[in-house]
């Protein structure tokens, strides 16, 4: 049975309160700053990366912070861009969808719903179009056109070991992956769950498309993961505090290794 290495990667941060990461007023605001990430699955079948995240453009375009650029993380955990045969997109939005000319040889992983989404009607809202980059989506479209887009609808095996899983909520067509690793079935959240407590405590994001999807997202979730702690939300600071460095500088830690604590 194949098993895989998953590695974090943070390339950016941003400073939120708390009363900005749950639906509601909450009573104890106060400091929650929020961290971007990319990752890496390794293993036998190859290398696949999920998601690429935002270029310097668009950090300064949306008062981001980068903290290294994602081809620098890559490279430091020893993925050359120029050889990835496959990245998966868990969804469209600006953070999660850029640095187009990154991967030349890739073939990108994306539901039929999140193409949908990004490219009809709904997009006609600032309210829900803003999470996008105009760029992003019209590169996608190209690489449709150019034959480098595997859609995909609900469930699906990209490789033994490793299945996205669609789930909607914050965006109508996001997915999640699940990776079979040394301890178990881990769920790669991305923007299911931006942080533990949006999970752990059923608390939405407030970017959000759809709450009942997103709510319905957990519990989909809680089945597909082999227990909570191997579910690892897209946004977290804690991820790197909860999980063991990766050996490849700072910022990089190891998924697929038991939590710290």
């Amino acid at each position: 049975m194949s098993e895989y290495e998953i590695h974090a990667i943070k390339y950016a941060s941003m400073d939120r309160k708390r009363s900005d990461n749950f639906i509601g007023h909450d009573p104890h605001d106060g400091p929650m700053p929020l961290d971007f990430f990319v990752w890496v699955v390794k293993g036998e079948a190859g290398t696949f990366v999920i998601d690429t995240g935002f270029d310097e453009a668009t950090a300064t375009m949306r008062n981001r912070k980068v903290w290294r650029p994602v081809a620098d993380g890559l490279k430091a955990a020893g993925v050359d861009p120029n050889a990835v045969s496959d990245v998966v997109i868990t969804h469209m939005h600006y953070d999660h969808c850029g640095n187009h000319e990154l991967f030349p040889q890739a073939k990108y992983h994306l539901q039929e719903r999140e193409m949908a989404y990004a490219t009809g009607p709904c997009m006609c809202h600032h309210a829900l179009n803003h999470t996008f980059e105009l760029s992003d989506v019209q590169t996608m479209v190209k690489r449709v056109f150019e034959g480098r887009v595997c859609f995909h609808d609900g469930v699906r095996e990209i490789a033994p070991g490793i299945t996205v899983h669609w789930v909607g909520g914050h965006s109508r067509g996001l997915q999640v992956v699940r990776v079979r690793t040394r301890r178990g079935w881990v769920v790669l959240a991305s923007d299911a769950s931006h942080y533990y407590e949006n999970f752990e405590t059923a608390s939405p994001f407030p970017v959000v498309a759809d709450v009942a999807e997103m709510l319905n997202g957990y519990d989909t979730m809680f089945e597909l993961a082999s227990s909570r702690s191997h579910i690892v939300p897209g946004h977290d600071p804690l991820v790197l505090q909860r999980y063991p460095n990766s050996g490849f500088g700072e910022g990089i830690v190891r998924l697929d290794a038991d939590p710290l604590e």
